[in-house]
């Protein structure tokens, strides 16, 4: 329960696999510069303070299949934290800063505070409070700068790529040619051959921002495959919010090998 929980929380996601297509032209996709796309892509960032929103969210693995409504709040840059409840009853919470993981949960009376090696375990890739930010809010997980890119047409999106790939990942966004959001993308490990896929199938507009209505995420690792559906309602920008954590008396510390 421990790590199944965790895993709903952080991640917030639906599924969907992604493979590079051979195909290269589709009807209806303008002809653009990657550098205009990118200057698009990046100006469409959550320029808000902060956003909160109600996530219905559901989670399935080879073994188990649960439901959880789970709260969201972010403050841009400097905290991310959930609360998530099973049939009214909550059962656990996270927060996130750009130092620190810290979550419990109330089944087993456990709790973690440590660093992010926590949350790249469970997604089976390493990312920093920015990069986990930025897939909440269908950004770029790395930032583009300092990087060339290859540019195709696929699946009426615009297909990004490094032009050099690194040794080490392998990583793909499809940016919606309207909106300028992500319609997915897509983080290969080449060393382990682990894979993590988050798609966009569709957002919230309000005050000129973008926010994913739905989103879904699918883990490969060495223990399987992990899939996660999200659909987000009840969404509010640049309210004042709150972060309310902390552990309760005589919960007992855990490690990511106790996940």
């Amino acid at each position: 329960m421990n790590r199944k929980t965790f895993l709903i929380l952080v991640c917030v996601f639906v599924t969907m696999t992604a493979c590079k297509s051979t195909q290269n032209k589709h009807l209806g996709v303008k002809a653009m510069s990657t550098k205009k796309i990118l200057k698009a892509h990046e100006h469409k960032d959550f320029s808000k303070n902060t956003i909160q929103a109600k996530l219905k969210v559901h989670y399935e693995d080879s073994r188990n299949s649960q439901n959880l409504a789970v709260k969201l709040r972010i403050q841009k840059d400097q905290v991310i934290w959930m609360s998530g409840s099973f049939l009214g009853f909550p059962v656990a919470k996270v927060k996130i800063t750009p130092t620190s993981v810290q979550y419990y949960e109330k089944i087993n009376n456990t709790y973690f505070d440590g660093d992010f090696s926590l949350i790249n375990n469970a997604l089976g890739t390493d990312l920093n409070f920015k990069q986990l930010q930025n897939i909440l809010l269908g950004q770029m997980v790395f930032e583009p700068k300092n990087t060339k890119f290859e540019k195709e047409i696929d699946r009426q999106a615009y297909l990004l790529y490094p032009k050099n790939e690194s040794n080490l990942l392998s990583v793909f966004y499809w940016i919606n040619p309207k909106i300028f959001k992500l319609n997915q993308q897509k983080i290969t490990s080449l060393q382990n051959n682990r894979s993590f896929v988050v798609s966009y199938p569709e957002y919230h507009h309000m005050s000129g921002e973008y926010f994913p209505k739905k989103m879904a995420m699918q883990s490969h690792t060495l223990q399987g495959v992990t899939k996660i559906n999200m659909v987000a309602r009840a969404v509010e920008l640049n309210k004042k919010l709150t972060f309310p954590f902390v552990i309760p008396k005589g919960y007992k510390e855990i490690s990511i090998n106790d996940l």
